[in-house]
């Protein structure tokens, strides 16, 4: 791709154009336009960039929830955005205070990609200080709006961009919301696209966790780790997941000493396929976890998934 002497790049189709030092407004038509966002009936018809978008972003999931966060729910949203930075998957959000400025931090953290979906301007951080995590995101990733550049951030615009951020990803996990938490007209519009809901729990007496224990009752998947999360995702993603770029915790006989767990996991699979019911009776470990470890296993390479979700030793029947 050719760049500009600022090394912008600059699309042979001529229809993406430099709208302030280091943005570009890219056309639906453009190559660089998200590939998961093209095919939504309601995106947007440009989009103002800092930062790139790359084909492997089309792998992502949306962080999203309460900006008055519990420390709780800061703390999730990091980690879990961590976790799935760490294997490849971009993490995007809307750089609000809270959830999702967590999300973003954890993401960075990892060393991973992350976009960041302004209810604004281009050239309009808000919160405003959020500026210098804006301008991290733009290295690691993007910072996009479909608002022109001096749009203030009005209260309208934010419920309007939270069908980006929900078109931009797989699935969207909410970290606490409230009951009337915007983050839930993310999850609806996640919904309406026909992408995965997701929520992480919390306390049962916090009002920041009223609308995620609400979504988890209407169906939502309930979100505990990054596993859960990409247990979610269509087969042909979840394959796409790197493993962890970090160097392992000291094993044994394959398996990270100390997780009774997944050795209890693996050991109920053999020769013979198995089924999760039987993997779950054998092993003795809860349904949702024995489901999580199944997929981190088959994505470490130590069990293989047959049809009919039957599970076998790699090279064995």
């Amino acid at each position: 791709m050719k760049t500009d002497t600022a090394g912008s790049p600059i699309h042979a189709r001529g229809r993406s154009t430099r709208a302030l030092d280091g943005v570009r407004l890219l056309q639906r038509e453009d190559d660089e336009y998200p590939t998961l966002l093209r095919p939504v009936a309601v995106a947007p018809a440009s989009l103002h960039v800092r930062g790139t978008i790359r084909p492997e972003d089309a792998l992502a999931v949306a962080v999203v929830g309460a900006r008055r966060a519990t420390a709780y729910g800061i703390e999730m949203a990091e980690q879990l955005a961590a976790d799935l930075a760490r294997r490849g998957v971009t993490v995007v959000s809307g750089l609000a205070r809270g959830i999702d400025s967590a999300a973003h931090r954890g993401a960075l953290r990892a060393g991973g990609r992350t976009l960041a979906v302004l209810g604004s301007g281009i050239d309009v951080i808000y919160p405003p200080e959020n500026r210098r995590l804006a301008a991290e995101v733009a290295e690691s990733g993007a910072v996009l709006t479909e608002f022109p550049p001096g749009t203030p951030p009005f209260p309208q615009h934010f419920p309007q961009r939270n069908r980006i951020i929900a078109g931009l990803a797989l699935g969207v996990v909410v970290v606490e919301a409230a009951d009337r938490s915007g983050s839930l007209s993310t999850a609806g519009w996640a919904a309406d696209l026909g992408r995965e809901v997701m929520a992480v729990p919390g306390r049962a007496t916090s009002p920041v966790s009223r609308g995620t224990h609400q979504l988890i009752r209407e169906g939502a998947a309930l979100i505990l780790g990054w596993e859960d999360v990409v247990a979610q995702l269509p087969e042909h993603w979840r394959r796409c997941v790197g493993d962890v770029a970090v160097a392992p915790a000291p094993a044994e006989d394959g398996l990270v000493v100390g997780n009774a767990d997944a050795r209890a996991v693996l050991s109920a699979v053999g020769e013979e396929p198995v089924s999760i019911e039987d993997v779950i009776e054998r092993s003795g470990v809860a349904s949702g976890r024995a489901a999580s470890l199944l997929l981190t296993l088959e994505l470490e390479g130590r069990v293989k998934q047959l049809a009919g979700k039957r599970f076998v030793r790699p090279g064995r029947a």
